[in-house]
């Protein structure tokens, strides 16, 4: 790829975004003749195309989602089959997907290669930011990283998630050498497989460097929040270790022990007074700044669903830290980056790079924006638009072709563009389509739900109470079938001011906020059709979502690709919500509606 240069450094790797987005359309074209000429032998694409060439496969090849993909990669990962199924070269992993986003987790083939894209984007992450944020090399980053446990196909091909290949590459051993990824956390304790013992040790060893930490965040604004939710249980504990010199017992992992010995080389106690003094403060708001002062940024993934933890990160940075999303991936592909990082969460674009894979969109309605992505199964090929020829404004669904097999693959998120940087568009991401609620003729999206929900959330805010998390399921046991909204609601002490007491009627004027802000159709079957009963929020105990994560997180998923399902469909985890349900609340009327 481009040379097969990765570390593109400052300058240079602005240089080559320019050159990329300059020659988007050039370098799409050679990209894809080159995916062709690869993979023309594989028993996928020999099904479709005789010619092998760009015309053809653009004529022919179908678009697909990943129950099309499915039996081909189950073939290789049972064994006896080999990678020439799908791809030229050898898959050399499966990636899994989270499976937090509206379905079970998926297995993505993946080629040496990838890896080498991957990096390739991550490099281009810290020019970009030292555009605006400066001397960041000065200081160090506490970023907090989790693995998750590998697993083996039948065939012995390693199957875990993307971050965790990344993690565990030598890659990401080598950042070390880049003066700009100096990390508080040594390597062994984001490699420990016990998520609680490595967020002890990363907490512990970004508190010891408290006064050295320039930036911090999660992959996602979910891990942040959990992190922060940890260190309100486990300070005390962690004080000890600085006050004593001592590591807790409770870590038993040997690899941890050894490495955080060379951190914890002493007792501090003027360190545990300091962190202490803050950590028994009444309110934890600005807790973030007060434990790292020097501080300048927070970096996490605070789009789309995760935009609902944004309140959450300002009250605990005091709105005093930009929030910073640097780039757009997924396990199938990475695709771009955001060009400026210090713009507000809501205008966050990204420019897809057109060297990382091949990409198509299909083009959609307003209205027809959030279906199921298997909806429309047979998408008309002359309807594909390619990179270079989208429209500023409209939205898309997009589609990537890879080296590692995947052909004209829906991804399931839903693009609006917002511009473009050169001949590259830059996008904003709206939601995923395979999340809906739907109990007649409704259907209710991730992005419309969202918003519903945070308009009603406002009618908390004089309450001094912050909506932690949400979900929402599609309860048909009664006739009428209505929506459930589970809330997890925080009481936030200002100073020494209490939190006044949420009575029944403000959670009430919730739930029919929600439904005011839902669509015509909802409203209709509501007020008009009587098909959909009043909404329902169960306000649910403190501690629920996280107990919630840790569920999904034993049957699979990962930390650091976490996102709470905004509509829930495991029977295991309604049943888990449902019993931490303290109070219920109706809408008390029909929402407006006029035919």
């Amino acid at each position: 790829m481009d040379g097969k240069k990765l570390e593109y450094k400052g300058e240079e790797a602005l240089k080559e975004i320019e050159r990329l987005t300059r020659e988007a359309e050039k370098v799409q074209q050679e990209l894809l003749k080159e995916i062709i000429t690869r993979n023309k032998n594989t028993e996928y694409l020999n099904k479709y195309m005789t010619m092998n060439d760009v015309q053809e496969f653009k004529q022919k090849v179908p678009v697909i989602t990943y129950k099309h993909i499915y039996p081909y990669i189950q073939r290789i990962a049972n064994g006896g089959e080999d990678s020439s199924l799908i791809s030229g070269h050898p898959i050399v992993e499966m990636l899994c997907s989270s499976g937090t986003s509206g379905g079970e987790p998926k297995l993505m083939p993946t080629i040496a290669e990838d890896l080498d894209r991957r990096t390739f984007l991550y490099n281009m992450i810290m020019p970009i930011i030292n555009q605006y944020v400066t001397g960041l090399d000065e200081g160090k980053a506490m970023f907090l990283y989790f693995v998750k446990a590998e697993m083996s196909t039948p065939c012995g091909l390693p199957a875990r998630t993307v971050l965790t290949s990344y993690y565990k590459s030598k890659h990401f051993k080598g950042r070390s050498h880049d003066r700009y990824n100096d990390q508080t956390s040594p390597d062994e304790a984001i490699l420990c497989d016990d998520s609680n013992q490595s967020m002890y040790c990363q907490l512990l060893s970004g508190m010891i460097h408290r006064q050295q930490v320039l930036r911090l965040g999660a992959v996602f604004a979910s891990a942040l929040l959990r992190a922060i939710s940890f260190l309100e249980r486990n300070w005390v504990s962690l004080c000890n270790d600085i006050r004593t010199g001592k590591l807790s017992p409770v870590i038993t992992d040997s690899a941890c022990r050894l490495a955080m010995s060379s951190i914890l080389k002493s007792a501090d106690p003027r360190l545990a007074d300091e962190i202490e003094n803050i950590c028994s403060r009444r309110s934890w708001k600005g807790i973030v700044c007060n434990l790292w002062p020097k501080a300048k940024y927070i970096e996490a993934v605070v789009t789309g669903s995760m935009s609902q933890y944004i309140p959450a990160l300002e009250y605990y940075s005091m709105g005093k830290l930009p929030l910073v999303c640097t780039m757009y991936a997924s396990s199938e592909c990475y695709f771009g980056v955001n060009l400026k990082p210090l713009c507000d969460p809501a205008n966050v674009s990204f420019t897809l790079l057109p060297n990382m894979g091949y990409y198509e969109f299909i083009p959609l309605g307003k209205d027809e924006t959030y279906g199921n992505e298997d909806d429309d199964e047979d998408i008309s090929l002359n309807k594909l638009v390619d990179l270079v020829h989208v429209k500023t404004g409209c939205y898309y669904e997009l589609v990537v072709t890879t080296f590692s097999g995947l052909n004209r693959y829906r991804i399931g998120d839903v693009l609006q563009v917002t511009g473009f940087h050169n001949r590259a568009p830059q996008f904003r991401f709206i939601c995923r389509r395979n999340v809906i609620l739907s109990i007649d003729n409704d259907k209710t999206n991730e992005e419309d739900l969202h918003k519903s929900v945070m308009a009603a959330k406002r009618l908390l805010e004089p309450y001094n109470a912050l909506l932690v998390e949400y979900t929402s399921y599609a309860d048909t046991s009664s006739v009428p079938g209505h929506y459930v909204i589970y809330w997890e609601i925080k009481h936030c002490t200002v100073l020494e001011k209490a939190p006044s007491p949420l009575v029944p009627k403000v959670l009430q004027d919730c739930c029919i906020a929600i439904e005011e802000d839902l669509d015509y159709i909802y409203r209709r079957c509501r007020t008009n059709d009587k098909s959909i009963g009043p909404l329902e929020i169960r306000v649910v105990k403190s501690g629920t979502f996280e107990v919630l994560m840790d569920l999904f997180i034993k049957e699979g998923a990962s930390i650091n690709q976490y996102k709470t399902p905004r509509c829930i469909k495991s029977e295991a985890a309604l049943k888990l919500l449902k019993a931490n349900v303290k109070a219920c609340f109706f809408s008390p009327r029909d929402p407006t509606w006029l035919p």
